[in-house]
């Protein structure tokens, strides 16, 4: 009788697999709004709390950077969330006479699935009337004109410069993903613009931070509608724009381009010994001298190779004394430059340790470290291959820094037919680290080379010396290339034509020519076109700044990409002032900016 109850239970439990809750479609709805108190557009506010209800339980994401709120406040309302309710309480006396924005952004989202629900704001006045008036437009990055999400972009009602540094702006907004903002409920009058990546929330300029500005006052008179199509046609309606004191009628568009200026705080960042013959010291930025290193308790110094590389940001010292080697801790006092709180250099004096912790090792295990010391060779390598562009340097590289070097001992053969013949070259160090070199010739396409370098060709600062060695290379063949001649409509001879891969690395790079810019052996794939105004002649892109008023040099892009066939020469004539910048660029590469790589 149990026997049969187990089987007649088995074979109901089988029959009934799939029956019971399924699961329903995925809940894709944002939270509906059922009632606003006070209401929305509400005049003479004069309370503390605004109270919002939801037709479901809701959550708030990100509060901090999704919620604006206009003209911003010092110190922000307290926004939560409590069942289907979302309550703002404020925490400062609000303006009179004043329009208030708050603008919700993404943060409002159902409790289950995270819908947000997106554009809402809401308004209300603590006079008699709302003041209606918007500001609209795009912010791109100047270098690459990539939209910028999560910028703020304020106005000024103080047209004084010294008011982006010292005012809390008069009304805010934040860009989307698109890099479009939209300031609403602004008060009739005229207004300086700017853009901002408020690190610190302050809502005034502090060095270091991303901006943009404009020498222009605007006027805003009427809210339109945007889209990131129809930014150009239809971002604004500006009664006047003053520049310089001279009145400019009609401008109709707003795209700011934001730029970081070229200035980084100083300051040391650390020591590192990751062997007991070596360690390096770390600075935050490029500097301008070698620090001032007195070494403590031990001389090292003396004992010691200093290798800066060419911005002295990175410095090796390679030790060269045994009894330092084997000390633990290398104690030094060093003197550099350091930037204080007014971004000014100051002379910074800090005791730094260069300490190699020595790893357990048995007897035995340290007999074989120490017979491998004895009997290490300095290892050279190269980029040798047997795919190796026309346009490539042959690099040998050390292991460790080099004290003399037989150049008689190493020679570079082409192979013509079976027999190997020797050819010309020059060698010059890459770097100032005595551990990189390039050897330069005349490749020709198709050829095979062969680097031989015999046995004690070089010498490391150890005395240690190398093993022979044979490398060999071979060319592409001319074929396997492609080419292309641009030119560009207008022609400005301040020009600088840039070829840029799918990742906008810069290929190659020239200064426009009036009969077109030839980029010959490039790789067979996609390119992209890019040229900025070299507006000081100094050969590279400059960015703005702040302190001289100075905006960042125009970058423009060719709107389409290059598909480059092996063996062929293409020709584009690059017509860079015929569409506005900030559609130039193309779709397949353009990518929100603010998000880190």
């Amino acid at each position: 009788m149990f026997t049969l109850l187990a089987l007649l239970l088995t074979f109901y439990s089988c029959a009934n697999k799939g029956v019971g809750p399924q699961g329903g479609p995925k809940d894709e709805t944002p939270p509906q709004m059922q009632k606003e108190v006070p209401e929305n557009g509400t005049l003479n506010f004069s309370g503390k709390t605004i109270i919002l209800y939801f037709n479901e339980y809701v959550q708030l994401d990100k509060v901090a950077d999704n919620v604006m709120i206009s003209p911003p406040q010092q110190k922000p309302p307290v926004i939560k969330a409590i069942g289907k309710r979302v309550i703002v309480a404020f925490e400062e006396p609000l303006r009179d006479s004043t329009t208030y924005t708050i603008d919700f952004g993404s943060a409002i989202c159902d409790n289950n699935e995270k819908n947000p629900m997106q554009g809402y704001s809401y308004s209300f006045s603590t006079g008699d009337h709302i003041d209606t008036l918007e500001i609209k437009g795009q912010v791109l990055n100047a270098r690459d004109l990539n939209p910028m999400s999560g910028i703020t972009v304020g106005i000024h009602a103080n047209h004084a410069d010294s008011a982006f540094e010292r005012e809390v702006f008069t009304r805010i907004a934040k860009t989307d993903e698109n890099g479009l903002f939209n300031i609403q409920n602004i008060k009739s009058g005229s207004y300086r613009i700017y853009a901002l990546n408020d690190v610190n929330k302050d809502y005034v300029y502090q060095t270091g931070e991303l901006l943009s500005f404009t020498d222009s006052v605007f006027t805003p008179t009427m809210r339109r509608e945007i889209t990131a199509d129809t930014i150009w046609k239809d971002t604004i309606d500006i009664d006047t724009v003053i520049i310089a004191e001279k009145t400019l009628p009609n401008i109709d568009n707003i795209v700011l381009y934001v730029f970081k200026e070229d200035k980084k705080r100083h300051y040391f960042i650390r020591c590192v010994r990751e062997a007991p013959n070596y360690f390096r010291l770390f600075f935050s930025a490029p500097q301008d001298s070698m620090p001032r290193v007195m070494p403590l308790q031990t001389d090292w110094l003396k004992y010691a190779l200093c290798q800066p590389n060419a911005t002295f940001d990175t410095i090796t010292y390679w030790l060269t004394d045994s009894a330092v080697i084997h000390t633990d801790t290398l104690q030094m006092e060093m003197t550099y430059l350091k930037t204080d709180s007014l971004w000014q250099l100051q002379e910074q004096t800090d005791t730094v340790k260069a300490i190699y912790r020595s790893p357990r090792l048995s007897d035995r295990a340290r007999e074989k470290a120490e017979k491998a010391e004895r009997e290490r060779k300095v290892r050279l390598t190269t980029n040798a291959n047997n795919s190796f562009d026309i346009f490539d340097t042959l690099q040998i590289v050390a292991d460790t820094p080099l004290d003399t070097i037989k150049w008689d001992s190493i020679q570079l053969l082409i192979k013509q037919d079976t027999t190997w013949l020797k050819t010309n070259f020059t060698v010059q160090p890459a770097d100032s680290s005595k551990m990189r070199y390039n050897l330069l010739t005349e490749w020709q396409f198709g050829q095979t080379y062969r680097l031989l370098i015999d046995s004690c060709t070089v010498k490391d600062i150890y005395g240690k010396t190398n093993e022979k060695s044979r490398n060999e290379l071979k060319v592409k063949k001319a074929d396997e290339y492609a080419s292309i001649i641009v030119k560009i409509e207008p022609y400005d001879e301040r020009a600088v034509i840039e070829v840029i891969d799918e990742k906008e690395n810069i290929i190659r790079s020239q200064k426009a020519k009036k009969e077109g810019c030839k980029f010959e052996n490039l790789k067979p794939k996609a390119y992209y076109l890019r040229l900025f105004i070299d507006e000081n002649g100094d050969g590279k892109w400059t960015t703005g700044d702040w302190s001289k008023r100075t905006q960042p040099e125009p970058v423009y892009y060719f709107s389409k990409k290059l598909t480059l066939r092996a063996n062929w020469d293409f020709e584009e004539t690059f017509e860079y002032l015929t569409q506005p910048r900030h559609l130039q660029k193309p779709e397949t590469i353009k990518k929100d900016g603010s998000k880190k790589k």
